[in-house]
């Protein structure tokens, strides 16, 4: 049975960041399977013309229809903004749309379940990326501001993420989160973000023989992020190693003391940066979410320095280094015995990878999704797939309801 799937996010769609990365490799391996999966998304973005893009894989299998446009040209950084009502008012008008005939809604993110509630199509499967009392504050300046934002928060994790018939997570701590919050433990399923390692293989073949490679970060520059860590980090470096680099690959250019930009209006400019032989530091404590950014780091067989909280697919000295959060000190530690040990960094990259390619594949996580979505409908009364059943050598690879 092949599955009609529309999927929402409240986000302008083409745009190089997690969220939008996680949420188009999610279409792409459920249409990798056969289903008809649709995007609908903001009327803007980095690539689209006309307000519809078709992307490019798996061909004709995942459409994505914009919403109408009319306030385009607004930001594409993540976080608050004054356009973003309008353009969620012009998100729930085309879902409502292009659900009237689809099997499942899946929203990704908090705006996009509210709208995916809101269009009167049932079942609603909620694609959780953060908590939002953890992430809301750190778009606020002032203590007071962020303590009033972590209180709104929490308002908006107790309320939404339960009202989903299913409630799909990246990690562990999240789904024991919103089990507190309300959710129904029987109804989050942990699933890992689906990877698609094949621009990553000529890495592969990149040997870490770089006499003194450099510290590369790839991803947004937004507060959550916590890059004034990196700027300590690298202080210390130095002192070591005076002329050791760190390089940021963004959209912008880095508000870092002596960082080099490497500019990266999309994907294939970070693939690129990570096809050389570099040490990838992620150095984000927001602990509800999922770095993309890590995952494709460890697609491309790269060693990771992460700092604990944001280090959920990485095992300390396995497939990576893991760091105490904020810990400047151990974070340079780290950073300078990858930088003196080429064995070292080809082992924890070859490990990576093979945890990428073991738990992140399409075809299993789309396997593991399906079998949500078929739980769902079946509970909604709307029937359901009977997919194969998933098997997994690790636990972290397969799907797991919440239990307490």
């Amino acid at each position: 049975m092949t599955l009609k799937v529309v999927m929402a996010g409240a986000c302008p769609y083409p745009v190089p960041q997690g969220s939008q990365v996680f949420m188009g490799e999610t279409a792409d391996c459920l249409a990798g399977l056969g289903n008809d999966v649709r995007l609908v998304v903001y009327g803007y973005g980095v690539a689209a013309e006309n307000g519809t893009v078709r992307l490019p894989k798996p061909e004709g299998k995942t459409l994505m229809r914009a919403a109408c446009p009319p306030f385009a040209g607004l930001p594409t950084a993540p976080g608050p903004h004054w356009g973003k009502p309008l353009h969620d008012a012009s998100l729930l008008w085309t879902l409502r749309r292009e659900a009237r005939d689809a099997d499942v809604v899946c929203a990704h993110n908090y705006e996009a379940l509210i709208a995916a509630l809101l269009s009167g199509r049932r079942p609603v499967v909620y694609f959780a990326h953060n908590a939002m009392a953890d992430e809301l504050p750190y778009y606020c300046a002032q203590p007071e501001t962020a303590r009033r934002a972590a209180r709104l928060g929490r308002w908006f994790d107790n309320n939404f993420p339960r009202r989903a018939a299913r409630i799909i997570v990246p990690h562990r701590r999240l789904a024991g989160y919103l089990v507190l919050r309300g959710c129904d433990p029987g109804h989050v399923a942990v699933v890992p973000p689906p990877i698609d390692h094949t621009p990553f293989d000529a890495a592969v073949q990149a040997d870490a023989s770089v006499v003194l490679p450099p510290v590369l970060y790839a991803g947004n520059l937004d507060a959550y992020q916590n890059l004034p860590l990196l700027t300590a980090v690298m202080e210390r470096v130095r002192t070591v190693k005076p002329e050791a680099r760190l390089a940021v690959a963004s959209v912008k250019p880095p508000e870092l003391p002596g960082a080099e930009h490497l500019p990266a209006p999309d994907f294939d400019d970070v693939r690129r940066a990570l096809l050389e032989d570099v040490i990838v530091a992620v150095p984000r404590v927001s602990w509800s979410g999922y770095p993309i950014k890590m995952l494709n780091a460890m697609a491309a067989g790269r060693p990771v320095v992460s700092c604990a909280s944001a280090a959920w697919p990485i095992t300390d000295g396995v497939n990576g280094l893991v760091v105490p959060d904020n810990d400047a000190e151990a974070f340079a530690a780290a950073v300078l015995r990858l930088m003196d040990t080429p064995r070292l960094r080809r082992e924890l990259g070859r490990a990576a990878r093979e945890t990428i390619l073991r738990e992140n594949a399409p075809h299993l996580v789309a396997r593991q999704i399906e079998r949500v979505i078929a739980e769902a409908m079946e509970e909604s009364g709307r029937g359901a797939v009977q997919p194969p059943p998933v098997s997994s050598s690790s636990g972290a690879g397969g799907t797991s309801s919440m239990t307490l």
